[in-house]
């Protein structure tokens, strides 16, 4: 929340109850907390309408100072080096509009989480020069990450994903009809202020990442900008950063079952024999979480896919852990996951939509 909208969540504790009454009324609805600052612009406590009737039910009157009616026992978080726990503990206790102070106390910013589940510090990459060939017709004239699911583009949905976890640093990689991507993203995006870069050659499903700079000692999440996916980007950050990780790599549980019996063989005798065997893997979802000084590895320019990449790391002794997805992962691909990503995002919108009405 930039500085001007924090002034109005801000009043002096020498104000009187009835301005803080007026100031509330003038918050939006789920922003109703006011910061009460000292004569140094030190944030002292917080201030809601309910603090407010209880000073009232104890027998304070409008005219008297809100510092008689501050909560002072209050949640917050250091600007520069937000905790997720303590953010995620406001959350679940139902805090939902946090301060975020800094070493002098001034109030440097506001997290809602009404709008933002978390705060991850953390940049993006999309991937989004592939030509969708097994989509035409439908790729022809529009790149696919604009193909419209349920009257969104596909990567919009990705771009609303990655706002709610708070991450703003956000670039976008294309290729082919580049023109139409900078276009659309000429505007805001879910807040966000996109950019884009243009691959002059194909440059693989990673190569790209080399065209754009990495803040030092921070973690990127790349991603191919066509899935539609419910990953947690919160809890695939807290296991990367758990396991101290290189790489974090997104996957997807893959069975196969073989509709035959499965002979186990030495030489020419059988040592075992499997009715229709099914056998578990886990496969590369197409989302990455790499350490900046990872992706600073990568030659400028140079073509290389993202599984090259993650073998490399293995081979020379990087940390790669996985996260497996639980929920939705669709990879938007043909013509028949077209229909299922259309079909799943309805009911998701009906979904919402009865539940508000309830």
């Amino acid at each position: 929340m930039p500085p001007n909208e924090n002034q109005q969540h801000i009043i002096s504790e020498d104000a009187l109850l009835i301005e803080a009454v007026d100031k509330l009324n003038r918050l939006p609805g789920n922003e109703m907390t006011l910061f009460v600052e000292d004569s140094c612009h030190r944030i002292v406590g917080t201030l809601t309408d309910g603090d407010i009737r209880r000073a009232l039910l104890s027998g304070l009157g409008t005219g008297d100072n809100v510092s008689e009616a501050t909560h002072r026992a209050f949640k917050w978080l250091r600007w520069g080096d937000i905790d997720l726990d303590e953010l995620r503990n406001c959350r679940q206790i139902g805090i939902n509009i946090i301060p975020v102070l800094d070493e002098k106390h001034s109030l440097r910013e506001i997290i809602n989480l009404n709008t933002t589940n978390t705060r991850l510090p953390l940049s993006a990459i999309l991937m989004a020069g592939g030509k969708g060939e097994r989509l035409r017709p439908m790729t022809l004239d529009t790149p696919k990450p604009l193909l419209e699911i349920d009257g969104k583009a596909i990567i919009d949905y990705n771009i609303e994903a990655l706002a709610a976890c708070g991450i703003t640093d956000v670039t976008v990689c294309t290729r082919y009809l580049s023109e139409k991507i900078f276009k659309h993203f000429s505007r805001p995006v879910a807040g966000i202020n996109v950019k884009c870069v243009r691959e002059d050659s194909p440059l693989g499903t990673l190569g790209a990442a080399s065209l754009i700079s990495h803040p030092a000692g921070k973690s990127t999440i790349v991603m191919n900008s066509d899935l539609l996916t419910s990953l947690s980007f919160e809890d695939l950050y807290i296991r990367h950063v758990s396991e101290n990780a290189d790489i974090t790599v997104a996957v997807i549980p893959y069975q196969i079952s073989v509709p035959y019996a499965i002979l186990s063989t030495d030489g020419s005798r059988v040592t075992g024999i499997e009715e229709k065997p099914a056998y578990s893997y886990y496969a590369n979802a197409g989302i990455y979480l790499i350490s900046n000084a990872m992706l600073d590895t990568l030659a400028p320019g140079r073509h290389i896919d993202a599984t090259d990449f993650i073998q490399n790391a293995v081979d020379d002794g990087r940390k790669v852990v996985f996260f497996p997805v639980n929920g939705t992962w669709i990879d938007v691909g043909s013509p028949v996951d077209f229909r299922h990503a259309t079909d799943i995002m309805r009911h998701h919108r009906n979904m919402s939509h009865n539940n508000n009405i309830k």
